[in-house]
């Protein structure tokens, strides 16, 4: 499936045809068309922001999340249950307050805590696809070109995603393991 305009086929062929390599777009983002890769990206966006939305609006049903919150182990030898506990900071009180609830609810709010943070650098990704022709065409004479500071920001924000979802996964297996 080629992204190529018609007229770009035709360039490419005679180029072709006259010896002239052409080479790849540079960037795989250009491999596809510009109105299917703005279309995409705005749709990444729109579903991050929809994930957020149902972000907050499960924070705020439950008084917090997993992530703030905690496990009480189980007590085999008291026969106490694990117990599982969400905390809200500054939602309730300026302390934030625990609240009890049932470990599908808990596991949920975690794994949602997890993904909130690819969804955001999908979102910051597709927004800075948007913006790349802009970014590149001002920043031509500067220290750094359009190009590097595209490439240097995406990496960064990969980076960074990486490392919370991380952070968020081993933290959650921790508590699972914790008892």
């Amino acid at each position: 499936m080629s992204a190529e305009t018609p007229a770009e086929k035709v360039l490419r062929a005679e180029l072709s045809d006259a010896g002239v390599r052409v080479p790849a777009p540079p960037c795989p983002v250009d491999r596809l068309g510009r109105r299917r890769r703005n279309k995409i990206c705005i749709a990444i966006i729109a579903l991050g922001g929809f994930n957020f939305l149902a972000y907050t609006l499960t924070y705020a049903a439950l008084g917090g999340d997993a992530h703030n919150g905690f496990r009480r182990p189980a007590d085999a030898e008291r026969g106490v249950a694990a117990a599982y506990f969400v905390r809200g900071h500054h939602l309730r009180s300026l302390s934030g307050q625990e609240r009890e609830v049932s470990k599908g609810a808990w596991t949920y709010s975690y794994i949602h805590s997890i993904f909130v943070f690819v969804t955001s650098a999908a979102m910051i990704i597709s927004m800075l696809v948007l913006a790349r022709p802009h970014i590149i065409a001002t920043m031509r004479d500067g220290f750094v070109s359009g190009t590097t500071f595209v490439t240097a920001f995406a990496t960064v924000v990969v980076l960074l995603t990486v490392f919370a979802v991380f952070l968020f996964a081993w933290d959650f297996f921790a508590q699972l393991g914790n008892g």
